[in-house]
């Protein structure tokens, strides 16, 4: 007899599944998963190095959808839709708490696991992560100088310096504040939007004002939820800092960076400076 495909009876009744497509899945079509599962290159013979790869791209996906959310919320803020907002903030904390989660598995890498693959990396290290560049640029922490090793990359390096030159996260935060009433000042939100965000003691008014009071609910909400980011990021900082250390100690990073007394430095600082001091004037 000849074949027959399985009959699709327009789903009435049937809990069966269609199976036959005439070309990919749609599920392949929208996830596009055999491009993501064959992103894969290993450059060694150690299996380890497996898991390092596919973790780093995880990684790469969560920035991605991290800076997605960050970004929403910017316009929301700078058109006032505060609900928009604050769902798109409440998204990225879960966001961040399955980024954080990315560094288990690398986690218990002994020294000589990781230098089985390491010189796999070459030259490569996290910091050359354009879009990481761009969640650190949203969160406040600017630098030009971050720019230099996309050079060779005309499109992401177009991208980098547009986020350069943008409003960050908590400058589009800063300035709802400044329409809803509170006295911040001209250098603040005037401020060169290409240069590191650095603390004000004016800011740091206006949220123990907010805080102190019912009148700014809303804001003292948000507020919190800026908090939930800004903690996530120092513990994502700090796994960094102790998934190197175990892996490679003290020694040069790859790059060239510093390696664990670089991240020591970076994981020492919080974003959102204010929110942290005000509280000691609530």
């Amino acid at each position: 007899m000849p074949h027959r495909p399985p009959s699709r009876e327009a789903g009435v009744g049937s809990e069966s599944p269609n199976l036959d497509f005439t070309g990919t899945t749609p599920y392949e079509d929208y996830v596009q998963a055999d491009v993501l599962t064959h992103l894969q290159h290993p450059l060694s013979d150690d299996p380890g190095e497996m898991v390092f790869l596919v973790t780093t791209q995880v990684m790469e996906l969560w920035f991605t959808v991290i800076v997605h959310e960050w970004e929403t919320a910017c316009r929301a803020l700078r058109e006032d839709r505060m609900p928009v907002a604050m769902d798109a903030l409440k998204r990225s904390v879960r966001e961040l708490e399955a980024l954080n989660a990315s560094w288990r598995p690398l986690s218990q890498l002994t020294p000589g696991q990781f230098n089985a693959y390491r010189g796999a990396l070459g030259e490569g290290s996290g910091f050359q992560s354009a879009m990481y560049r761009r969640l650190e640029f949203l969160l406040g922490e600017k630098s030009s100088s971050m720019l230099v090793p996309h050079r060779g990359a005309p499109r992401v390096h177009a991208e980098l310096e547009k986020a350069l030159l943008e409003p960050s996260l908590y400058d589009e935060v800063l300035h709802l504040l400044a329409r809803r009433g509170h006295a911040l000042p001209r250098a603040v939100l005037k401020r060169d939007l290409s240069q590191r965000y650095e603390p004000s003691a004016e800011v740091e008014a206006a949220w123990a004002e907010i805080y102190s009071g019912d009148r700014d609910a809303d804001l003292a909400r948000l507020g919190e939820a800026l908090t939930d980011v800004g903690e996530l990021v120092w513990r994502w900082r700090n796994d960094h800092l102790v998934a190197t250390r175990r892996a490679m100690g003290a020694k040069t990073g790859t790059g060239g960076s510093a390696g664990v007394a670089w991240l020591e430095k970076r994981a020492a600082k919080n974003v959102f400076p204010e929110l942290w001091t005000a509280r000691s004037h609530v």
